[in-house]
């Protein structure tokens, strides 16, 4: 069986790659590319469903599963919480499925440490303008928390090289054939190519 990749996509909020990811996942197939579904603490905003769009649970209840040690990465971010389960990115990766985590540098750089093999993509804002435009367009954030997740964009754009892959997200089509194409490549690699064709090699190089 085939190993699925684990994909680390990090951005300043705002950047798009939520959209990006989503965009994705409705052109691949659910028995080849999958999201992780994280645990967090920050309230359920409109339109988000427990379960899908994320696990919400009490600060209480977070603090219990980091002690028991069920997450693989685990983060404070606006002073809400975020976590990736171990046993669930485990198990589908396992199937050789593809997992994408929606996660930001804090909860990457854990990743990279437990996982070296994962591959990490960052994307970017065209402008800081445009990343202004765009938390504005939201509606749900205050001048305060707008004001603080711009300043915010500015540490963590800092940690864009540390990263595998680099995108920048101006025109939203290309940024997703960006995306695409760095999956096709990482399944185009030798080792995964190996495994998936063996019984063509073998046949190939028979007397």
């Amino acid at each position: 069986m085939v190993q699925g990749t684990l994909y680390i996509v990090s951005a300043p909020s705002g950047a798009g790659k939520s959209s990006l990811i989503q965009a994705l996942l409705k052109t691949q197939p659910l028995y080849d590319t999958q999201v992780s579904i994280s645990h967090t603490t920050r309230p359920m905003r409109p339109g988000e469903k427990h379960g899908e769009h994320y696990f919400f649970v009490s600060k209480e209840e977070f603090r219990e599963l980091i002690e028991h040690d069920d997450f693989l990465e685990h983060a404070e971010v606006f002073g809400n919480y975020y976590g990736t389960s171990r046993k669930a990115i485990e198990q589908v990766l396992s199937t050789g499925v593809d997992v994408f985590l929606d996660i930001d540098w804090q909860g990457a750089k854990q990743i990279r440490e437990r996982m070296p093999h994962a591959r990490s993509i960052f994307v970017l804002p065209p402008s800081k303008d445009e990343l202004d435009r765009r938390l504005r367009g939201r509606g749900q954030d205050s001048e305060e928390v707008i004001a603080k997740r711009m300043a915010q964009a500015v540490a963590e754009i800092t940690h864009y090289v540390e990263y595998d892959y680099l995108i920048v997200n101006d025109d939203f089509d290309l940024a997703l054939l960006d995306l695409k194409t760095i999956i096709r490549a990482e399944r185009l690699r030798l080792g995964r190519q190996k495994l998936r064709h063996d019984g063509l090699i073998t046949k190939l190089l028979a007397d």
